[in-house]
């Protein structure tokens, strides 16, 4: 069972910027929107060049990490929420590049009351066109995941890539395996009980991980669809979209090695790295064909 909740009910956001551009000034406008409580953001910033961050610093509510590098997604969440003393029991880790809807984060503390064992809860998340983004998944397991990532680029509607995304899940209030980072209301007591984030994954996965380690602990992973926000898009890893394939690519080896140690499945992780690389490849080739279109 999972220990009890030693910290208070104060709500925190954390959101870890790195030259988020204008995108930061409208997750600013629209969180003190979503929730009725005091709104306190902290931004855990990896080095921006572009001034957002200190310019949203002067704002009332916000105040500013300045890491000074780019550590990674996870370490920087871990590092901001690790700012808030223990009277902030409930931090909303989220992209900068996140609108939250009017009385979503509200949405989300009300279904933490619903799911007492909730350590992490997710809302649905719309894209910029308004399509409802797969963001409450299961596990990747090995079966599914090499489906879903040997068919998913050409064939989106494959079996195994609609297992993994829940693409059939009834759009309701339930359990997921995992929920996407791009926004997440977490329960302190559950986030710090396994470690926060695993400081080992740079970029990607990092949420998969996170659902996996709560879900061994006794949490209950919860996607709360009448909380809505829209995911403007990757601001920052928009101009670096080349690094960050071989990253999510590294990031998925890593996962699924961690789960298959040991020297009997040793020959199972050679192959799994092979694999990647070549999917890798391919996909980098791909890329080239269409630029030279």
């Amino acid at each position: 069972m999972p220990p009890s909740d030693s910290y208070g009910q104060e709500l925190a956001v954390v959101t870890v910027t790195y030259s988020p551009g204008d995108t930061l000034e409208t997750f600013l406008d629209s969180v003190v929107k979503a929730t009725s409580r005091p709104v306190r953001v902290l931004l855990a910033d990896n080095g921006s060049t572009d001034g957002a961050p200190e310019r949203a610093a002067h704002r009332d509510g916000v105040q500013l990490l300045r890491i000074g590098e780019n550590v990674g997604y996870g370490t920087a969440a871990n590092r901001g929420v690790a700012e808030w003393g223990p009277e902030v029991g409930w931090v909303a880790v989220a992209n900068p590049d996140i609108e939250w809807h009017p009385g979503s984060l509200d949405d989300l503390l009300s279904a933490a009351q619903r799911w007492p064992r909730a350590g992490a809860l997710g809302p649905l998340i719309r894209q910029p066109d308004g399509q409802v983004y797969p963001s409450a998944r299961l596990l990747p397991a090995l079966g599914r995941g090499t489906g879903h990532a040997v068919f998913g680029p050409l064939w989106p509607d494959n079996p195994w890539t609609a297992a993994y995304r829940q693409s059939d899940a009834a759009l309701g209030e339930r359990t997921a395996e995992w929920l996407s980072g791009s926004c997440l209301l977490l329960r302190r007591a559950a986030f710090e009980s396994v470690g926060g984030f695993d400081t080992r994954y740079f970029m990607y996965f990092e949420d998969v991980d996170l659902g996996d380690r709560l879900g061994r602990a006794g949490w209950l992973n919860v996607y709360v669809p009448t909380a809505e926000v829209t995911h403007i898009g990757g601001h920052a890893t928009s101009r670096v979209a080349g690094p960050m394939l071989a990253e999510h690519h590294h990031s998925t080896y890593r996962y699924l090695a961690d789960r298959h140690p040991g020297p009997l499945y040793a020959p199972l992780r050679l192959a799994l790295r092979a694999g990647l690389a070549t999917r890798l490849q391919l996909l980098r080739r791909a890329d080239r064909r269409g630029e030279r279109r």
